[in-house]
């Protein structure tokens, strides 16, 4: 797990300094996400680690939200995320959209605010049919962030995301994996499963001074359980 007092973003690009970044690239049916990491010269350290994310399903349910188990295969309607609630872990946080950014790489989530996790605005939503794309910092330059304690989630454990729609979507927790982010496992992590799944993903393993980089990324498997209005 990484250590609390290094920062962790995306690098946009070399004018943008520090950032946590997702190159991404159309393949397919879907896009080519790197999840890279800060300079560790300016006291952040993140890591890269390629992924293959599938697009929407254009088909997604379009009956009303419900706790139904009926709803569940298929998965709910779109509707964006507006907080993430793992009590487990302590986290509570709101979120904010993650798109492409000039650089052609997905930009990540600002890294002066520590309690704050991102969602792929291009990608499932979470609770809709397909694989549903949440990261957050690991930590930031002023000590530990959101997904701090992503890495001690058990299977069983549940995730809780208040939608716009006033749905609060359930996922429970399948595995929580580490992988090295020279040789990551993409199609296994967001294929799309035909039912409504969620990937949340930090970095994680040991920081490479060196390579002034977190050598692996922990990724949480997690599909939607249930479901229920606010």
């Amino acid at each position: 797990m990484a250590a609390p007092q290094k920062s962790e973003s995306v690098p946009a690009s070399p004018a943008l300094g520090r950032s946590l970044l997702w190159p991404v690239a159309a393949v397919g049916l879907g896009f080519l996400l790197v999840y890279n990491s800060f300079d560790a010269s300016a006291g952040v350290t993140p890591a890269p680690a390629v992924v293959s994310l599938p697009a929407p399903s254009a088909s997604a349910a379009s009956s009303a939200p419900s706790s139904t188990p009926s709803l569940l295969p298929s998965g709910l309607p779109r509707s964006e995320p507006e907080r993430i609630s793992i009590k487990s872990i302590a986290v509570d946080a709101p979120f904010t959209p993650l798109s492409i950014g000039s650089s052609g790489r997905l930009d990540p989530p600002p890294a002066n605010d520590a309690n704050l996790a991102g969602w792929f605005k291009d990608g499932a939503t979470p609770g809709e049919r397909g694989t549903s794309v949440v990261a957050g910092h690991v930590d930031t330059k002023t000590g530990p962030a959101v997904f701090l304690l992503l890495s001690t989630l058990k299977a069983g454990n549940t995730v809780d995301i208040t939608r716009e729609d006033g749905v609060v979507a359930t996922f429970e927790v399948d595995s929580v994996e580490t992988f090295s982010k020279t040789d990551f496992p993409n199609n296994r992590v967001y294929a799309d499963k035909g039912t409504a799944q969620l990937r949340l993903i930090t970095c994680g393993g040991n920081y490479d001074k060196k390579a002034k980089d977190y050598e692996d990324n922990v990724v949480v498997f997690a599909h939607l359980a249930s479901v229920k209005s606010t």
